[in-house]
């Protein structure tokens, strides 16, 4: 997994201005981060888990370890340019997006966690195309509770260019990857589900079902990350990875129903440990939502009209035929009584 971020800071006279420019990569492996300098050469780099020998293809960096208990990892980090630069190497707590992204922290916002557990050296100088392997140390805390805590190690750089009214912008860019750190102890993998609720859409195609949505919100109430799933009417969404105590807003998507006045659902959230055999107790919520054929009942009402009328027009059409044939015979008889 790696981490992209941008910090822009625009400098005139005394004020400044900082504001967040990038947003978090995908849980892959990113293609090494570019700043471009107006005065230098653009830097690239890239920064990833490591042994003490070099890079060793993880993406994510996992470990396990006791309460107060310590260990030294590494990183690599690697300048893909033709000149030398300083990287600035930092951790912070970790979370995952709305959107199931992971990230950490921005540098203006105080982590509490696990980002507070690993020390690194502050920056680091590479000459171009150099790679460094660089140790770093995670101390978990006496008082940590047990389950999984994540944080974020990165490495920045900070590049500069001119605006167009000549006031100097700063961006830092940084890239990292995820460090999750599970403390031993009782793990209790627990998921909650907030209100479920139903939108029915109905179609304008008499032929066509209309569409059933839905949405909640899934909490992770244990001390595990937990990968979220729900089932409805048999089918399977997954719905991401949720940290301890996070929350996500979930909307599934549209699927076909057809208008039966009530509709009753079962919606059942289920979890997952990652990379383990534990799992959270499922949860079922029940919901209701009305599906009122308004369409198929205009068009039945518009038929039974139809009907009424064509079988209205018959009766009058027989009616006047009844009276022409009554008025025929009485004009006979009248005829008949005149001759004779």
């Amino acid at each position: 997994m790696s981490v992209t971020m941008r910090t822009t800071v625009a400098r005139g006279g005394s004020a400044t201005l900082a504001v967040l420019f990038g947003a978090a990569a995908a849980l892959v492996s990113a293609p090494p981060a570019t700043a471009d300098d107006a005065a230098d050469a653009a830097v690239t780099w890239s920064v990833t888990p490591a042994s003490a020998e070099g890079a060793d293809g993880r993406r994510v960096m996992q470990v396990e370890l006791d309460p107060g208990q310590r260990t030294t990892e590494h990183l690599a980090v690697k300048n893909f340019s033709e000149r030398e630069a300083t990287f600035a190497l930092t951790a912070a707590d970790g979370y995952y997006t709305e959107t199931g992204r992971f990230t950490m922290l921005p540098a203006d916002r105080t982590s509490v966690d696990a980002g507070t557990w690993i020390t690194v050296e502050p920056s680091v100088t590479l000459a171009p195309n150099e790679t460094r392997i660089v140790a770093f140390e995670i101390a978990v805390p006496n008082n940590a509770t047990p389950g999984d805590h994540a944080a974020g190690v990165s490495a920045s750089v900070r590049s500069t260019s001119a605006g167009n009214d000549g006031t100097k912008v700063g961006v830092d860019s940084r890239v990292g990857f995820r460090v999750s750190t599970r403390v031993t102890g009782e793990l209790a993998p627990a998921v909650g589900v907030g209100e479920v609720r139903a939108e029915y859409t109905p179609s304008w195609n008499l032929f066509a079902p209309g569409s059933l949505a839905y949405s909640y919100t899934a909490e992770n109430t244990g001390n595990t990350a937990l990968v979220v799933t729900d089932v409805i009417d048999g089918a399977t969404g997954e719905r991401g990875v949720l940290l301890p105590g996070e929350s996500r807003q979930v909307q599934t998507e549209a699927q076909p129903a057809w208008p039966t006045f009530l509709l009753a659902k079962d919606v059942t959230v289920d979890a997952a440990v990652p990379d383990a055999t534990l799992t959270a107790t499922p949860v079922t919520h029940s919901v209701t939502v009305w599906a009122v054929p308004w369409l198929h009942l205009a068009a039945s009402i518009g038929v039974a009209l139809i009907v009424a009328a064509v079988a209205s027009g018959r009766r009058r059409s027989r009616r006047r035929l009844d009276d022409l044939v009554a008025q025929a015979r009485e004009e006979g008889r009248r005829e008949a009584v005149t001759l004779s």
